[in-house]
């Protein structure tokens, strides 16, 4: 079995063609996704201005292909499904769960999981954002990204940018 940091180490870095991404902009830009690559690319009109890894949903389906459009951008977005139940000191009493299936022990409160520059791309809450890249699908739906990628994709979108997932 391999190590996550290996297959991290064995997928391609970020490649950021600099004089393209200065030149987009939230009118010109669009995005890509490639399941299948675990890639995501940011285009101004048709030149590509960031390649970039991802993660998506660990199990086909869950990160649907299709053509969507940017529905929300929040820069400090927290997920109203997956996060921790924490007790009133803020102390965590169980982490990773899922209000869909797991209920609150007596005295806590469930605090949304981060999803720093997070961009909403249907109703059901998939969108991209900062997350874990183990190398491989991971995720419950959403596109995980490294940091850098996501601010600077959340720089150059806007609501209403076209977003284009791809088996």
């Amino acid at each position: 079995m391999r190590k996550a940091s290996e297959l991290i180490s064995r997928q391609p870095p970020i490649s950021i063609n600099q004089s393209v991404y200065e030149s987009v902009t939230p009118e010109s830009s669009r995005v890509a996704v490639s399941l299948s690559k675990q890639r995501a690319y940011l285009f101004s009109g048709d030149e590509l201005a960031i390649d970039t890894p991802i993660s998506s949903g660990k199990r086909a389906g869950m990160t649907p292909p299709g053509r969507f459009t940017v529905m929300e951008k929040d820069k400090d977005h927290r997920s109203n499904v997956y996060g921790d139940f924490k007790d009133r000191e803020g102390r965590t009493v169980r982490s990773g769960v899922s209000v869909r299936i797991d209920s609150a022990p007596s005295g806590t409160h469930f605090v949304g999981s981060p999803m720093l520059w997070f961009m909403r791309l249907t109703g059901d809450g998939v969108g991209m954002h900062v997350g874990i890249l183990p190398g491989y699908p991971a995720s419950h739906g959403c596109i995980r990204m490294p940091a850098q990628s996501a601010e600077m994709f959340f720089n150059r979108v806007k609501i209403g940018t076209p977003v284009e997932v791809t088996p």
